[in-house]
Parts: structure tokens; sequence; C-alpha cells
């Protein structure tokens, strides 16, 4: 049966929009499961008894296939999924999408390398800290190599497409203390954790499954510390006041802010987090922190994140970490 033509911010809407800005060119298979649901009124009527922040792609068509494997087309995930729903309906109300991709980095160590050194790291949204361990990946941005000082240790590369005017760094960051914050905290040395995080990504992207993998490797070995807590509540003032005073303390966060519901609590996270720290990384959709996107200029590609230090716009990137656009005239603000 097919759905009712889609309202704005409709669930029809948003997984076309999926299909449009983030599966396409990424994941055939993606956008042909979110063109499906977007049509389906079954399956719509699925997604409407779990809360809206439990109705997003990624979390559907993971749940599907970490209880049934990888569907080979719409028709396969649809029955897969009405089989059983209250299995996926199970699987989406205890898991989220903590991929912390952290081919992020690749666009993060550029603001990172120039910020007065040494460097504390806060990451919100930590997941299993993969993007705390910038300094321990390589990075291949086409025309500069970067890789860790450690010899002799295995690592990921992550290559990243970065538009002229990006001031690429000719050296790692230098970081002497991190620590995640998130409302769930995976470990990558759990098997179960490790599976899931796998299985967020997407079915095509085998070389971004790799990566994953080797930096699962690198966070099991490095054991990056994650507590459990909420990015509005006091545990954030806790850890900024629990850093070293001779680094300087950077809070950041990637696809985060998107999950806090609120627009006024997302408002006063971002007021309340300069006061905390110097430097406030930000890595979002532009949508997410409107005010900020408005002083960006001319809009990015659709589907870009917006890397902010600050509230002050720099970059446009890759959900993904694959690409970065420097702002023209962008600097980073230098306390």
């Amino acid at each position: 049966m097919a759905a009712a033509d889609p309202v704005p911010d409709s669930l029809p809407e948003r997984y076309l929009r999926f299909a449009d800005n983030e599966a396409r060119g990424r994941s055939p298979l993606y956008e042909a499961l979110a063109r499906g649901v977007a049509r389906d009124d079954d399956v719509i009527s699925f997604l409407l008894t779990l809360p809206r922040p439990k109705q997003q792609p990624n979390l559907l068509f993971a749940a599907v296939r970490s209880l049934f494997g990888t569907p080979a087309d719409y028709r396969d995930f649809k029955r897969l999924l009405l089989a059983d729903p209250g299995a996926v309906r199970a699987v989406m109300q205890e898991r989220s999408t903590q991929t912390n991709e952290p081919a992020r980095c690749a666009v993060l160590v550029p603001v990172l390398a120039q910020l007065p050194q040494p460097l504390a790291l806060i990451e919100v949204g930590a997941s299993a800290g993969l993007c705390l361990l910038p300094d321990f990946y390589g990075y291949d941005y086409g025309s500069r190599l970067l890789q860790p000082d450690q010899a002799g240790m295995d690592f990921p590369v992550f290559a990243c497409s970065a538009g002229a005017g990006t001031p690429l760094p000719t050296r790692m960051p230098q970081i002497v203390w991190r620590v995640g914050l998130d409302l769930h905290p995976l470990d990558a040395t759990d098997p179960g954790h490790a599976a899931w995080l796998e299985t967020l990504v997407w079915p095509e992207q085998t070389t971004r499954l790799a990566r994953l993998r080797g930096a699962l490797r690198v966070a099991a070995a490095r054991r990056p510390r994650v507590l459990q807590g909420d990015l509005t509540s006091e545990a954030l003032p806790a850890l900024c006041r629990e850093a070293p005073r001779d680094a300087t303390l950077v809070v950041f966060h990637t696809a985060v802010l998107a999950y806090v519901a609120d627009p006024a609590d997302r408002r006063a996270f971002a007021d309340g987090v300069t006061s905390l720290c110097p430097y406030w990384i930000c890595n979002e959709a532009p949508g997410v922190m409107p005010d900020i996107a408005e002083r960006a200029g001319q809009p990015g590609e659709a589907g870009r994140f917006l890397l902010s230090v600050n509230a002050s716009p720099v970059a446009w990137t890759d959900p993904h970490g694959a690409a970065i656009e420097w702002i023209a005239g962008a600097s980073v603000p230098l306390n």
C-alpha cells in the first residue's frame, strides 16, 4: 500500500531526505530501502509506534541487519521486519546510532593542530571513544599524508578530500589528556558492542568497515576513558574542572546535537559550553544550529555538516569525514 504524499518533516519526508542527501551515491541498498519505507504505510505505521528519536533510518536498517542479516532488497527487508516487528522494536529501543565515525577525525585534525598545544579533549556523545584518538590514526588528504608518531603501531588511514584553502596540518596535535561523555558508553573490547558499531556501517562500505575495525583495535589497546552522562547535566562541567590546567581544553562533538530534541536545550548547551572551555568545536548538520549556519555565507552541498569553532563557521564537511571544504576567508579564532 502506498503512503500518502509526505508533508514537511513527516516520516516519509525524513526517509526521502535520507535517501536523497545521505544514502545516494554511498549505499544503493539503503537508498532503495529508504525510498521504499517512504511509500509504505505498513512500515510507517510500525515506525510510529516508536518515539521520534528512534524512528531514524540508520537505526531501523541496522536493527533489521543485526537480527536477520543484510536484506537483498526492499521486499526482503519488509518481509524480515514484519515477520518479527517486536524483536526489531526491542533492538531499536535498546540501541542507538552510536557509530561515532572515526574518519570524522580527518576534518577535526586541521582545527586541532592550529590550537595552542598541548590539548586536553572532552568529547560529548563519545560512544566507544573512537574520535578521542585522532593522534593515533593516519590521514590521506591527497596532497599530504599525515601519520601518527608512534613507530610500529597498527593504525587505519582515513582518506579525506581537502578543498583549496584548507589549512592542512604538518604534524599531529599533541593530546595529553582525553575523556568522553555518553548517555550509553560503549566498550571497544566488548564483542557485542563492537558488533553493533560494525552493523551501523552501511552494507556496501567495505573500506569504511575495515577502517572502523582498525579504529576499534586502536581503542581496545588505548582504552579511552568514556563516562556515562548527559551533555546538559553537571557531568560536563565536572570533567572540565578535572582537565589539566597546563593544557588547552577543547570540548567537541560530531553528529550529536541532532539527538537533543529540544532546540532550547541545544541553545542552552551552546551558551554554556563556551564558558567551560576556551575552545568548542561543533561538527553538525547546519539545521541543528541554525544561528551558526546563518553566519556561514553560501550554503554547502546538500547533506554536508558545518564545522565551527566557538560558533564561528570554518568549513563544510562530509558527514563521514571523507571531505572538508574550507570556507573562504574563515579562520580558527585563537584566544
